[in-house]
C-alpha cells in the first residue's frame, strides 16, 4: 500500500512540475511575442502611411515644377521628372543612412563591425 501512495505522489509532483514548466514557457515566450507583434504592426502601418505621404509629396513636387514654373517647356519638359527622381533618390539615401548608422549600430560590439 505504501508503494502505491509513493508512486501516486511522484506522479502528482511530476504533473505539477510539467504544468509549472509549461506555464513558465508560455509566460516567457508568448507575452513578449504579443508585445513584439503590436510593435511590428504599428511599425508596418507607420511605414505604409509614410510611404504614401512621400509619394504624394513627390507627385505634388512634380506638379508644381510643371505648372508653377514656366521654365520647363518644349525640349526641357523632362527636367521636372529628373528633379523628382533625384529628390526621391536623396530621400532613399537618407533613409538608408539612418538605418545603417542608427541605434542598431550602437548595439553592435566594435569587434563585429
Amino acid at each position: 500500500m505504501a508503494r502505491i501512495k509513493k508512486g501516486k505522489v511522484l506522479k502528482d509532483r511530476g504533473g505539477r512540475l510539467v504544468e509549472m514548466i509549461l506555464g513558465y514557457i508560455k509566460q516567457e515566450t508568448l507575452a513578449p511575442l504579443k508585445s513584439l507583434g503590436r510593435f511590428v504592426g504599428f511599425g508596418i502601418a507607420g511605414s505604409i502611411f509614410l510611404t504614401f505621404g512621400l509619394v504624394l509629396g513627390l507627385v505634388a513636387e512634380l506638379r508644381a515644377l510643371q505648372t508653377a514654373t514656366g521654365a520647363f517647356h518644349g525640349n526641357l519638359s523632362w527636367i521636372p521628372y529628373l528633379i523628382v527622381v533625384v529628390t526621391a533618390l536623396g530621400l532613399i539615401a537618407i533613409a538608408a543612412w539612418r538605418v545603417v548608422s542608427g541605434p542598431a549600430k550602437r548595439r553592435i560590439p566594435k569587434g563585429k563591425r
